[in-house]
Formats: C-alpha cells, sequence, structure tokens
C-alpha cells in the first residue's frame, strides 16, 4: 500500500534494506538533472551538412544525432 507522505528517513531505511522504492516515487515529475533539451540554431557551410549527411547515412542515424554524438565526444575528451 502506498503512503501518500513519508519522512526522509523511513524513505532512506526502506532504500538501504534493498527494497524497491519506485512505489513511492512520483515518477511523472521525475527528471534527469542536465538532460533537459534546449533547441540551438548553428549555421553550417554547405560543405560541413553534406559530410555531415554522408555519415549520418553511413552510421543509419540523423544529422542531429550525428551532431550531438560529435559534440558530446569532444566534451567528454575536452573535460576528461
Amino acid at each position: 500500500m502506498k503512503k501518500q507522505f513519508m519522512k526522509a528517513k523511513e524513505f532512506e531505511q526502506i532504500f538501504d534494506r534493498g527494497e524497491d522504492i519506485t512505489e513511492y516515487l512520483d515518477l511523472k515529475k521525475a527528471r534527469r538533472s542536465d538532460q533537459e533539451q534546449k533547441r540551438v540554431n548553428v549555421d553550417f557551410p554547405i560543405w560541413m551538412i553534406k559530410s555531415l549527411d554522408r555519415e549520418a547515412r553511413r552510421l543509419g542515424v540523423t544529422r542531429q544525432d550525428i551532431i550531438n554524438i560529435w559534440i558530446a565526444e569532444r566534451l567528454e575528451r575536452v573535460a576528461g
């Protein structure tokens, strides 16, 4: 039976015992930090768009996917 309100200490005890805590969470409101999307506009030269499209087709992903993947890889490298 789902409790409507629970003290943090009780929640922690349930978690520490290894019990399933998902019934106590409102997953409809759950968000992953820093994972929300924000649209940005970027202008690329035509030659770069053609190259991106070729590589995206080769990998079977969208242009946006390849841009996201490559930027994420680069950011991980420079942060590392």
